[in-house]
């Protein structure tokens, strides 16, 4: 497909209704919608459910699975894993639950507890082994994935000041990024003695943002990344990669 092409446009396809509350996110399955297999994703609401949608072969979206009954507040974020075996969802209710499909239905295998109020957003690494989770409460936790739908928290991360709104891993490396009302971005790895920290703070200080940071998001190669903020700006950080020994960001030079 040629993108400079004067013919290229997006059209809407198909509205899904269902939701009777807003809906805050949405997520495609992994490995679905190629190779024969038909496309999957999953979107969550105010309405504290979240819906599970399949195309059919005639390329229209059905409601396969109503997840309710599980969250007693809204549904603020659904991220699956990158196997596609379960979908993790975060709920101002203070909890996270774990999904997986069984069968034609979709069970919670694991509800995780220990925020104190709103969980905000969840994300998933790259190998699935671990799973963070941010919220209100200012903190952000990692959890290690266990055998037989165990999850064992191995750190609560304490260094925003403000609710934390989003968690994103680096998609090539165990690098935890983590965006706040304190107008920051955080930039978090693991010590060798198993204790994450923090290594930078992207803040005004170092031409970051003036107001709250709404959401992070890495590119393919990890080496770049987008922030956008309540500030009316959207800013692109480099990472400097001059020495494999540092991990540093940088505002992108305006192109």
């Amino acid at each position: 497909m040629n993108f400079v092409d004067d013919d290229f446009e997006l059209k809407e396809i198909q509205r899904l209704e269902g939701h009777t509350d807003r809906v805050w996110t949405v997520a495609w399955k992994p490995h679905t919608g190629i190779n024969g297999v038909p496309a999957v994703l999953a979107s969550c609401s105010g309405d504290k459910t979240v819906r599970i949608w399949e195309q059919d072969s005639t390329g229209s979206f059905h409601c396969q699975a109503v997840l309710e009954e599980t969250h007693t507040r809204t549904v603020r974020s659904c991220e699956w894993s990158p196997s596609g075996k379960h979908l993790a969802t975060a709920s101002f209710d203070a909890t996270t639950a774990i999904w997986e499909n069984v069968g034609v239905d979709f069970e919670c295998v694991s509800t995780l507890e220990g925020h104190d109020n709103e969980v905000k957003s969840v994300s998933w690494n790259r190998e699935g082994s671990l799973l963070a989770t941010c919220g209100r409460d200012k903190s952000v936790w990692i959890w290690e994935v266990l055998p037989g739908n165990e999850f064992d928290c191995v750190s609560v991360l304490q260094g925003h000041t403000q609710d934390v709104k989003m968690v994103q891993w680096s998609p090539n490396m165990d690098m935890l990024l983590s965006c706040s009302y304190d107008n920051t971005i955080k930039v978090w790895i693991e010590n060798l003695g198993d204790d994450w920290h923090c290594i930078q703070t992207l803040g005004e200080s170092n031409s970051g943002h003036t107001s709250t940071v709404w959401s992070v998001s890495s590119d393919a190669s990890g080496l770049k990344l987008v922030s956008c903020s309540d500030d009316l700006t959207i800013k692109v950080w480099k990472l400097n990669d001059d020495d494999d020994r540092i991990i540093d960001w940088n505002i992108e030079p305006a192109w």
